[in-house]
């Protein structure tokens, strides 16, 4: 039912895994392997279709200073924390009630209320993509930080109530009838015996959101434009000339706006790990 640990499998097996599984990890991350080299290439280079070979001279510094210095890079990066803290804070915040209410209380409309809310996450985004910047017009939200906020909170919470409720769903419930016997409000059952366990999972869930919001590209193009409020991903794009792409600085650009997710990712690893095998074993 289980695979077999590889300690079990027979010696050729183990040496045959041992010699893929560096091969396999190559492969994975052989597109930003060659990202990152472009990042210090010269112009010239992609001029003269040196795509794949050795730098003709390394301009790293060069590059990256010019992300920082010479275009809205340092914008669009702060808009991606304004979009990004706010949604993770918005969407965890809401799916922890949420998940309490429909783990907790058993009413008839209960599992119909937890089908909307996972059935929201089905929905093709391609589909949403024209009543929702019709919607943002209507209410003023286009071209708003604030807008594309709002729509990320809306939309993420059917997950973000999917995990939560789940888990609280798997927390002993003794916990919760022993503090009911001794007159605890509902609201104070939720404040400091709920929320205080959930912590893996909140952890685990924020790392998770902030990677989905931080990476957006599509709702970033469809409900903004301009430097005042397109996140990273949109403004990456802003290094393509009218008639040539300055490959190099979009290289330069894509590794530093990869660095956040990952940095939030190896500062909460312990937490994130906590969070998603909680309850695996007893």
């Amino acid at each position: 039912m289980f695979p077999t640990p590889i300690e079990r499998t027979p010696r050729s097996w183990q040496i045959t895994y041992q010699t893929l599984l560096p091969l396999a990890l190559i492969l994975w991350l052989l597109p930003l392997i060659a990202v990152a080299i472009f990042s210090v290439k010269p112009d010239a280079d992609f001029a003269n279709a040196n795509y794949w070979g050795w730098p003709s001279s390394f301009e790293g510094f060069t590059n990256y200073g010019l992300v920082f210095t010479g275009s809205d890079m340092p914008q669009y990066l702060l808009n991606s924390f304004k979009i990004t803290i706010p949604t993770v804070i918005g969407a965890v915040a809401l799916s922890c009630m949420t998940g309490f209410a429909l783990g907790i209380y058993k009413f008839k409309a209960n599992i119909w209320i937890f089908f909307m809310f996972v059935a929201g996450n089905f929905v093709p985004f391609q589909i949403l993509m024209v009543p929702v910047r019709d919607l943002t017009l209507h209410l003023g939200l286009y071209n708003t930080i604030t807008g594309l906020v709002l729509f990320h909170i809306a939309f993420q919470t059917g997950f973000c109530t999917l995990f939560m409720r789940n888990f609280i769903r798997a927390l002993p419930f003794e916990l919760i009838e022993a503090a009911r016997v001794e007159g605890v409000a509902e609201w104070r059952i939720f404040w400091f015996v709920v929320l205080p366990l959930m912590k893996p999972a909140i952890a685990a869930l924020s790392v998770l959101i902030f990677t989905f919001i931080w990476n957006d590209y599509f709702w970033a193009i469809v409900l903004t434009q301009g430097v005042e409020s397109q996140p990273v991903t949109a403004g990456i794009t802003s290094f393509n000339a009218q008639y040539r792409a300055a490959y190099h600085l979009m290289s330069a650009g894509s590794i530093v706006a990869a660095l956040p997710p990952v940095a939030m990712f190896f500062m909460m690893q312990k937490h994130f790990i906590a969070g998603l095998t909680l309850g695996a074993v007893k």
